[in-house]
């Protein structure tokens, strides 16, 4: 057909129904009239007139206490005016962990479903510990996408699995793959606030050298978050916005600018029982909780108990003050940077029409332990054979905590502050890990009426946020997607509950499940356990409360109630079957397994100069629980030839190699503590430097340095670096972003080696027979031989 006969071909007036298509005659369009045929352009997709952006803020390890609008003493102005005209759930649960939470608020499906019964650090190859979102449950990024909104993701994501985290990888589970336009942040779940151990934008790595001094990382995210919606304004006048703003505070290690810490200064010198107290009586007034509730005694279960604050020596309470104004200055820090955004939204004309919505992906934490650390890596170390004398508490100055030369924790006291008024933390069934603040505002789409206060009672479970914030949006999801149907939702909306607070909780029944404490929730009655690792699962484990009257969970009415504990442990077992929550990993080895690609990782890599930094997890796997050795090879030819030769780690445990006033150096950062040796002068010419690491008894390494195969140098025993250190990967002829020696960094920041350096080659040795991984396997064979 040719131009002048479409032409001809085109009859009628353009507001005629009948009026001819161009374009008839083309394949698809074959006797269709002009309105039935018009094409549908790629990327011309629009919402519905006046669609709300919709702005997600998820912090991590916060309590149910620790925002202003629940109680808290801390300034948080910004949510104090949200929730002013806005609705707090007062009455919302979630997931005791954060990798589980976020699959459940993105899919709207049951994390075991998903595939995140535990944190994005596992892959013992059962399904429920997959950890990747299948492509049959799109996110809410896809969903709001397909309709027309433009989609961000800031922060802290931890929906990858470690192994799948290196520039190597297909992405596939990448926030970018998973239906946002844009991502900047941290794909893993902890960093430095100070120097981020890895930033990703997009589908990129970022190579950082250093931070500018005054760098902090929740400020840099509200920095991208901003820029992104101001970009998306200059370029689309109209076009609604989806922002999920994920903080990794106030995750540890804790960690807070000086001026935000300034102001905080003395405000905790009470202690956690006054504090608990204090945010208590402000809860009860603000209609919370129903009159009588009571407020628990101090945790005592073992392993998870608080002793009196006046118990304390003053040295104790010193230290232990200092730990919770850091948190405290996190807070109010987040606050601050979501007053930021708003201003954004305000100077925009978008406030009243953005849907903004502020919660906590888990409870406080207990992880700090009894006492706290200032040495985040060490306490965070879960190894059964642990030797007597490992410190899961190195000393540091009083006046480092909070800086960037410390990774610390407070005592799990103030985690049971934070979650005033219940019971326990993070990673358990009991309030104290699942029910967490929740303030959501909409002024123009969900005006409060005139004497509602704003506080809403009913049960609500982060599975229902999905299909609610679809329904504000005026967004239907879809049965199928891409030609493929789509699994089908857990959750239901609880727009009725934000509209009234007379209206009906739209969630009657929940079970949940983490590391084997489990719990299950209907209408009103909860059945929870507390689950010793190791101990068998049976029916003893069970209490019973009723929420109604006890919603701190005080009064385990089980041996009142047989019947009820058996119909409700029934059902948690039917909703565990249907959703893949076997088989039941409660932390005591079962996750140690990887799958056979790790192995791959384990292998024998040369990395040559301008090497961008290796990814943390895959940096650990040549040294984890083995001996190894560094071969370093280098023209030493100048005189001034001086610098980093090979690092690996941060301020949290590493190590490094480097030449420095022509003397070679091995420093050794064990958790916080430093061990250096001095090997002695490096003659000029080629030379191969070699680092090698024995794994010796009580989980510790002895180095031996030698240069052109000469012994130069020893340093050991040290205990090893496992856990989750090193946490920053290894670098090859500089010490990036968080240093492994203070002193090096204040002498030459990231020092840069000057000289001609040619590869740094890693061969791991074999494993020790204190491996996980190892002590796993041979278990499995055993168990595999009586089968």
């Amino acid at each position: 057909m040719t131009s002048a006969d479409a032409d001809a071909n085109a009859t009628g007036t353009p507001d005629d129904p009948h009026r001819r298509d161009p374009y008839a005659g083309f394949p698809g369009t074959v006797g269709r009239t002009f309105a039935e045929s018009t094409p549908a352009w790629p990327g011309r997709v629009r919402p519905r007139e006046g669609a709300p952006n919709i702005v997600v803020v998820l912090i991590d390890d916060m309590g149910y206490s620790d925002i202003g609008p629940f109680g808290a003493e801390i300034p948080t102005p910004t949510l104090d005016r949200l929730a002013a005209t806005g609705v707090r759930l007062a009455n919302y649960h979630t997931m005791p962990l954060c990798s589980p939470a976020r699959a459940a608020l993105l899919t709207g499906l049951n994390p075991h479903r998903v595939g995140y019964s535990f944190v994005a650090n596992a892959d013992p190859g059962f399904p429920g510990y997959g950890m990747e979102v299948a492509a049959d449950i799109p996110t809410l990024a896809e969903l709001l996408h397909d309709t027309g909104y433009a989609t961000y993701a800031v922060g802290k994501w931890h929906l990858t699995r470690d192994s799948a985290s290196s520039a190597a990888d297909d992405r596939a589970n990448w926030p970018i793959q998973k239906g946002f336009d844009q991502y900047y942040g941290v794909l893993e779940g902890l960093t430095s606030l100070f120097h981020p151990h890895q930033l990703v934008r997009d589908n990129s790595p970022l190579d950082i050298d250093e931070f500018p001094d005054g760098y902090y990382y929740t400020d840099d995210l509200t920095d991208q978050a901003i820029a992104m919606v101001k970009s998306l304004r200059a370029h689309d006048a109209d076009k609604p916005f989806f922002l999920y703003l994920a903080h990794n505070a106030v995750h540890g290690p804790l960690q807070a600018k000086p001026e935000d810490l300034a102001r905080h200064r003395g405000r905790y010198d009470g202690g956690w029982d006054e504090l608990r107290t204090s945010r208590f009586a402000r809860q009860l007034a603000a209609g919370h909780f129903p009159p009588g509730t009571e407020l628990p005694d101090r945790n005592s279960e073992a392993g998870y108990e608080v002793g009196p604050w006046d118990e304390l020596t003053p040295v104790q309470q010193k230290l232990y003050a200092r730990y919770m104004e850091v948190y405290a200055a996190m807070v109010d820090n987040v606050d601050q940077n979501l007053g930021r955004l708003t201003d954004t939204l305000a100077a925009l004309g978008e406030l009243d029409n953005t849907i903004i919505l502020f919660t906590s992906d888990n409870g406080g934490t207990g992880e700090g332990g009894a006492e706290g650390t200032r040495s985040y890596f060490s306490r965070f170390v879960h190894h059964p054979r642990l030797p007597e004398d490992w410190n899961p508490d190195v000393e540091r100055e009083i006046g480092l905590i909070g800086g960037p030369q410390s990774l610390v924790h407070y005592p799990r006291g103030w985690g049971m502050a934070s979650n005033t008024p219940f019971r326990l933390y993070k990673g358990q069934t009991y309030a104290g890990g699942v029910r967490v603040p929740f303030v959501l505002s909409w002024p123009a789409g969900l005006p409060r009426a005139e004497g509602d206060d704003g506080v809403r009672a009913q049960y609500q479970y982060v599975t229902d946020i999905l299909p609610t914030l679809l329904e504000l949006a005026g967004v239907e999801r879809p049965s199928s997607r891409r030609g493929a149907p789509v699994q089908s939702l857990d959750g239901v909306s609880f727009a009725p509950v934000l509209s009234s607070a007379e209206a009906a909780s739209t969630r009657v029944e929940q079970y949940c499940e983490m590391t084997g404490n489990r719990s299950h929730y209907r209408d009103g009655w909860k059945l929870v356990t507390l689950h010793q690792p190791g101990a068998a699962y049976d029916d003893s484990e069970w209490a019973l409360y009723d929420l109604r009257t006890d919603p701190t969970e005080i009064h385990d009415v089980a041996a009142e109630h047989p019947d009820l504990v058996k119909e409700l442990s029934a059902a948690w077992e039917a909703a565990a079957w249907r959703n893949g929550v076997f088989p039941l990993a409660d932390g005591s080895g079962s996750l140690a397994l990887r799958g056979p690609e790790a192995e791959r990782l384990r292998r024998p890599v040369t990395l040559l100069p301008g090497t961008p930094e290796l990814e943390r997890y895959r940096s650990s796997r040549l040294i984890s629980f083995r001996s190894f050795t560094v071969e370093t090879a280098l023209d030493h030819h100048a005189e001034g030839d001086q610098g980093v030769l090979v690092s690996h780690g941060d301020q949290g445990g590493g190590y490094s190699l480097y030449i420095e006033d022509g003397r070679l150096r091995f420093a050794y950062n064990q958790y916080g503590e430093l061990f250096e040796t001095d090997a002695g002068p490096v003659p000029a010419g080629t030379r191969l430097i070699t680092l090698e690491a024995a794994a010796v008894a009580d989980l510790k390494w002895e180095f031996r340095l030698t240069v052109d195969g000469r012994e130069a140098g020893r340093l050991g025993p040290v205990h090893q670096l496992i856990g989750m250190a090193p946490f920053q990967g290894i670098s090859v002829g500089i010490d990036r972003k968080s240093p492994v020696s203070w002193p090096v960094h204040e002498r030459h920041r990231s020092f840069r080696y000057t000289g001609g350096l040619r590869s740094v080659t890693y061969v791991p040795g074999d494993p020790a027979p204190y491996d996980p991984e190892t002590v796993a396997q041979a278990l499995r064979e055993a168990a595999a031989a009586f089968e």
